[in-house]
Order: structure tokens, then sequence, then C-alpha cells
């Protein structure tokens, strides 16, 4: 989009290089912190909360983002591994303005849908990377369980169909924060997407009316 395009050439310094490493590192900070015996767990003091933000722990618009995944010891290196892969080939492919200007949307229309419902999360906004690479990287392969190996478009219809699924099945709160957390892929990709399902439901048809 053109209005993309110009907000990127205007963003100059802004634009963080190595912005998913950071992001990796502080999620991996805050999963060890957990294992400390504070006071206070890390994520109690980092969660976004809509009631404690406007009494004043304004910390927490921002601080969400550093949450881990919910993943066990073993799968957290791989978990933050894997986002961290995702966001540096996104970064390689756009350059760091463009990807900077992704992740800020997203996590800005995040904090747009914690404050309307009350909470929010950055889970959605990180998956949000794997829809893109499936989008630029269609043909690249995967090894699914370490083994099976997939291309990553069919991983991503697959992510895809799932988040539609909890959109339409979830209460109104969750579809707000779901659907403003994939905002920054809509707007990225949400033309070339219509596009392709068009086509792909055009495929589907030829095929149905050639077995008649």
């Amino acid at each position: 989009m053109d209005w993309l395009n110009r907000i990127e050439r205007k963003m100059g310094k802004w634009a963080i290089p190595n912005l998913m490493k950071y992001l990796c590192l502080a999620m991996l900070g805050v999963f060890v912190l957990e294992y400390l015996p504070l006071p206070r767990s890390a994520w109690e003091l980092l969660y976004f909360n809509r009631a404690l933000i406007l009494r004043g722990q304004v910390w927490r618009l921002v601080t969400f983002l550093f949450l881990p995944p919910d993943s066990s010891t073993i799968w957290i290196l791989f978990s933050l591994y894997f986002y961290y892969f995702l966001g540096t080939s996104l970064e390689n492919h756009w350059g760091s303005r463009r990807f900077t200007l992704y992740y800020g949307i997203g996590a800005v229309c995040c904090i747009a849908a914690g404050m309307i419902t009350g909470v929010t999360t950055n889970a959605y906004l990180n998956t949000s990377l794997l829809l893109a690479f499936a989008v630029l990287y269609p043909d690249m392969t995967f090894n699914l369980f370490f083994f099976l190996p997939v291309k990553v478009k069919w991983i991503g219809w697959f992510w895809g169909a799932e988040l539609a699924y909890e959109f339409f099945a979830g209460p109104m709160p969750y579809k707000i924060v779901l659907a403003l957390s994939l905002a920054p892929f809509f707007l990225f990709f949400g033309k070339d997407m219509y596009l392709r399902l068009k086509l792909l439901i055009r495929h589907i048809r030829f095929r149905i009316n050639s077995r008649r």
C-alpha cells in the first residue's frame, strides 16, 4: 500500500535493527525470572491489565510484549528460536524499517485491544509472523516434529483456518483481541490473500465442474 510505503520512508531513525533478537532475549529473561525466588512473579508485574494501567502502572502498555510463550523448559528455547528465525527472515526480506513498522502496528493494535477489552496478549501478533512468512516463502519446507517435511504454505493455511475457527467460536472480547492482533498481517497481505483465496475457489469450482 502506498500509505505504508510513505510511513516506512518517514520512519528514519525509528527503525530498530534486530528487533526480534531483542524481543526474544527479553522473553527469555522473563522466563528465567519466573524461576527465581522473587516476592512476586515477573508475569504478575508485566502482563497487560487495563485497570492497573489506569492506576498508574503504565509500563504494562509495553511489557506484555516481553512475556514468553506458555512453554515448558524444554520447548521454550525452540519456541523463541522459531520466533527469532521468523522475525529475522522477515527483516532480511523487508529491511529493518518495514519490519519495525509491521511489529509496531501490531503492538499498537494489541494495546488498543487491551484498552477495549481489559486484557491482551502478544501471542497472536507473534503468530502473525508465521502467516507473513508463509506468504513470502510458501514453498520453503519445515521438518514438522523434526522428521515430517511440510511446505510452510500448508502450515500457514492450517494456522489461518485454526485462527478463523477460534475467531468465530470465541466470545466478543476474544474476537477483538484476535482481530486487532492480526491487523498488521491483513494490512500488509490482505489484498494478496484475497486474490489467492479467490483463485483457489475458482480452481476448486473448475475441478468440480470438470468431473460432471
